[in-house]
């Protein structure tokens, strides 16, 4: 992984290429390439690092033109950071290749090519793939043909595609368990893993479904299913937009998005509010007998999206009734789970391709799990696609890699789920949902408000900088708002750093505890503050520098070693949501101080599809 585009067109596709692979840099990523066809001869250039580089060697050795080619952003998985594992891969100077995803058989697959007089010039899992094609090529087959047959001894997951000098007029792909498009356009197609690789050249695009192979020439498109059947796929027209995809004022992606809340939040929260009320077709047209007899939820998620789902734990057992599980999706794959009929199984993927969340969410179906419902912000994607009923969250576009927008809105999606099932068990009446509505309603002014806090947040920023490790506490439903805080703060600033529940400290962090180790607490007006508040006496005792977010309505004073910022007033049940806003800000300005590369974090990727 992590990001192809690809290209067959009646003009140099060379820019589109480069371009595509720029707008996926917020993917992530630790190498780029393209390879073309230029006359008889596939011509490649690949460089380790950004893909301003790679563009730049792509210029002096006078890649184009060329009308035909492929683009990749790597993520190293098998074999480190170098030139020789970055894509495309090139079998005999005839085929060159790019893959996202993960050959589980890949080792097998390698002893049996080498037998049949292959050579391996990288250690990657993906020259083994573009070997096998032409190994199929080599015995007569036609490209596509090839390619249908590799495929179908491939044991893992892969998004591919691939070009071949005997075949200039053609350009073939294949999807399993990853993302894969195609774009249409006029006398020239695409293939890309993001829309956003290829909106400046077409919205109109072509979601692949697991399995299925495609051959695009200038003028035509053919779909294959996984029994290699022309099939007919749906054609949709993106929402994705080139102002989305560029910065405008801000100095980062994650700073725009950041700052993008209080709409993203309002507009996924217009359907809600249009209804007038919780009401089940919020979640699709078959969401009132799904969930009318709900007796209980398993919400399974990774990162971000797993603290999302702690989040709405206690919402779904407080506005319900019902018992509530979270469980991070890479683990509950893996075990033997006891499902029950009437248990409500939730996914949530910004993505909507998280590979362990979907295969968790297979699993679950395969144990007779009917009930599915997806959290997502991607329409079409698999997730959703897999799922009975879907809430699309309305974030827009997310660049930056670490999640900020895409998690506030999923918290208003679960928010509403937890509502809809109370109102389904009348655990809440007329008045009570009229006030939660309201409630709702008013939540963007208070993210507004949150954000207006930068300024003081950015002044903090510059006393964390030098720190190596933080803590994070909350209680209750602020307990996963600290978790995130902390996973904020690892991801783009590297400084180590770990959420607690704020009950908890004593019962071991307290040892950590010093001078060096500042600790960040989230202090709402609830009816846990004063609990809080006996918990950052324990931290002062021992030294502590204490970093307050604390609303406005409650009573905290600075003291030395206590250094305080008022939040919004509290807004009851959605609290956790505005408190998300400063431990944002907190970890960006502290990112932003260390210098580190804030939309590009080291070693992580934005779009997680492999395990």
């Amino acid at each position: 992984m992590c990001g192809i585009v690809g290209a067959i067109a009646n003009r140099d596709v060379v820019p589109v290429l480069v371009d595509g692979l720029k707008r996926l840099e917020y993917r992530g990523y630790d190498s780029a390439g393209v390879a073309v066809v230029v006359g008889d001869a596939v011509r490649r250039v690949r460089r380790t690092g950004r893909v301003a580089e790679m563009e730049a060697a792509a210029v002096a050795e006078g890649l184009g033109p060329a009308r035909l080619g492929i683009g990749h952003t790597r993520w190293a998985t098998h074999g480190g950071v170098t030139e020789a594992n970055a894509h495309p891969h090139i079998s005999h100077g005839e085929l060159a290749l790019v893959h996202n995803g993960i050959i589980e058989n890949h080792e097998q697959q390698r002893e049996r090519l080498r037998a049949l007089g292959y050579v391996f010039e990288s250690q990657t899992d993906t020259e083994v793939i573009a070997h096998l094609i032409h190994h199929y090529r080599a015995q007569g087959a036609s490209l596509l043909a090839a390619l249908q047959q590799a495929v179908k001894e491939l044991h893992g997951a892969y998004a591919l595609a691939v070009i071949d000098r005997r075949e200039p007029d053609m350009l073939v792909a294949a999807r399993m368990g990853c993302p894969l498009l195609v774009g249409l356009g006029e006398g020239e197609h695409f293939v890309a893993s993001d829309v956003s690789a290829i909106v400046s050249a077409t919205r109109r695009v072509i979601y692949l479904e697991e399995g299925d192979t495609v051959a695009l020439t200038r003028d035509s498109v053919q779909v294959f299913d996984a029994s290699d059947r022309p099939v007919t796929r749906d054609v949709h027209v993106s929402d994705v937009s080139l102002a989305a995809l560029e910065l405008g004022p801000y100095r980062h992606f994650m700073q725009k998005e950041i700052h993008e809340q209080p709409r993203a939040i309002s507009d996924t929260a217009e359907g809600i509010l249009d209804a007038g009320d919780f009401v089940p077709s919020l979640f699709g047209d078959e969401a009132e007998a799904v969930l009318a007899d709900v007796a209980s939820v398993q919400i399974l998620a990774c990162g971000t999206s797993y603290y999302a789902g702690l989040t709405a734990r206690y919402w779904i057992e407080a506005l319900a009734g019902i018992p509530c599980a979270v469980e991070i999706a890479s683990e509950y794959r893996y075990r033997k789970v006891v499902g029950h009929p009437q248990q409500l199984i939730v996914t949530i993927s910004q993505s909507g391709e998280t590979l362990d969340t979907m295969e968790a969410l297979k699993y679950a179906k395969a144990q007779g799990q009917d009930k599915t419902l997806s959290i997502c912000n991607v329409p079409e994607s698999a997730i959703p696609r897999a799922s009975r009923l879907v809430f699309y969250t309305r974030a827009g576009a997310e660049i930056g890699v670490a999640s900020t927008k895409a998690f506030t809105t999923q918290l208003v999606a679960l928010f509403a789920l937890a509502v809809t099932l109370g109102r389904l068990r009348g655990q809440v009446d007329d008045a009570h949902a009229a006030a939660l509505l309201d409630d709702l309603c008013h939540l963007p002014g208070s993210v507004q408000h949150a954000l207006n806090l930068e300024p003081q947040i950015a002044a903090w920023a510059s006393a964390f900088a030098p720190y190596q490790h933080a803590l994070f506490l909350g209680r209750g439903t602020h307990y996963p708002i600290a978790l995130e805080g902390a996973l904020k703060l690892k991801e783009i600033s590297y400084i180590h750093a770990e959420g607690y529940p704020a009950g908890e400290l004593k019962h071991g962090p307290l040892a950590l505890v010093d001078a060096q180790m500042p600790v960040v607490v989230i202090a709402p007006n609830d009816a846990l503050l004063e609990k809080v508040k006996s918990n950052i006496q324990e931290v002062r005792a021992r030294g502590g520098q204490m970093y307050v977010f604390a609303d406005a309505d409650s009573s905290f004073t600075e003291s030395e070693g206590v250094h305080v910022i008022r939040t919004p007033r509290h807004v009851g049940l959605l609290s956790p949501i505005v408190h998300a806003i400063p431990v944002q800000l907190l970890a960006y300005h502290t990112a932003l101080a260390r210098g580190t590369d804030v939309d590009k974090p080291r070693n992580l990727a934005k779009a997680v599809t492999v395990e």
